[in-house]
């Protein structure tokens, strides 16, 4: 079942003849490609899928997205099958507005010179995707290692990696202008140990550091900038919303509507939205007001992202395979 599937996966990109050649020899052999647009073969000839046909789906356990201005696309990070399970199984597939496929798999239509395991959060900065990905994890006696792994925004082609060993697993990340990244470590333990919340640095050069470790950090995970440069954490462990300084200063706490957040998205106005990936609703928060919910409702509310071609919040639903849109107000 799983080979059918996979090859049904392949038709849809409209892999031309020496794709097809490409996907039986050896990966390590073969030249990077990118998926293309949804659409067929014909005679050896690409035909484009016509514009008044919608396909929805390319969605497998996403847990992050990103806008891509230079596109006016999504870019759905999904984890696809578990690490444990088929490692190197991510993929990045690019969305249309209205939630329709544009590209099922442009990141991993191949696996040809690509490692991408786990991805969880993600970011778009200075001409890349950055994905907090994941090495090991493939049984409990290999244990895993958060990788930042870069990848060319214009051809999707991997564009270097950073190791952090000091970390079991990255959640969310966000990328400063100055390339520096900042990453949540939500943790682990049962219960969860407050010594593994940690909120890490990562300098361009690849240096990583521990900025902020424990409370108020409570399961912290997703992360953003705001205008002023802090970085804002909210916890899925409490409704916190933590911003501190680029040198982990704590400089102030609000409150979300619900507990339990994922996704954060901060506005150039300072509004940020919040989503809550176990009670499943989206807080809006703008400068010295009042948390108000605007959504509710949404099972696995994960790592949302801002589509600014539409002006709506695309929300990640993990293993329910889909993508939730919120439209907001004009």
């Amino acid at each position: 079942m799983r080979m059918l599937t996979c090859l049904s996966a392949v038709a849809l990109v409209g892999l031309t003849t020496a794709g097809y050649a490409q996907q039986a020899a050896a990966p390590q052999d073969q030249p990077f490609a990118a998926g293309q647009p949804l659409g067929t073969v014909v005679d050896g000839t690409p035909v484009p899928m016509s514009e008044n046909v919608k396909v929805y789906g390319a969605i497998v356990s996403a847990e992050s997205c990103v806008y891509d201005e230079t596109r006016d696309l999504i870019l759905a990070v999904n984890r696809g099958v578990n690490q444990n399970e088929v490692p190197n199984d991510g993929f990045v597939s690019l969305i249309n507005h209205d939630g329709s496929v544009h590209t099922s798999r442009w990141i991993g239509v191949n696996r040809n010179g690509l490692v991408l395991n786990q991805p969880f959060g993600s970011d778009v900065a200075d001409g890349k995707l950055y994905v907090a990905d994941r090495d090991g994890g493939t049984a409990e006696d290999d244990p895993s290692i958060s990788v930042l792994r870069m990848f060319d925004l214009e051809t999707g082609a991997p564009a270097g990696e950073i190791v952090v060993d000091a970390s079991t697993g990255f959640n969310d990340i966000e990328v400063a202008d100055d390339g520096t990244i900042y990453a949540s470590q939500t943790g682990s333990g049962n219960p969860p140990d407050p010594t593994t919340f940690r909120l890490f640095k990562v300098t361009p050069e690849g240096e990583a550091s521990v900025l902020v470790e424990g409370a108020p950090l409570n399961r912290p995970n997703g992360v953003g900038i705001d205008g002023d440069g802090n970085i804002v954490v909210v916890n899925i462990g409490d409704a916190a919303i933590l911003t501190f300084s680029p040198d982990g200063e704590l400089l102030n706490t609000e409150q979300a509507a619900q507990a339990g957040n994922d996704g954060l998205v901060i506005m150039p106005d300072g509004t940020k939205y919040i989503s809550s990936v176990l009670q499943g609703g989206v807080t809006k928060l703008v400068p010295g007001g009042t948390a108000e919910l605007i959504a509710t409702g949404i099972p696995s509310a994960a790592s949302m992202c801002y589509d600014a071609g539409a002006n709506q919040l695309v929300i990640p639903m993990n293993n329910n395979n889909a993508l939730a849109f919120v439209p907001l107000d004009e």
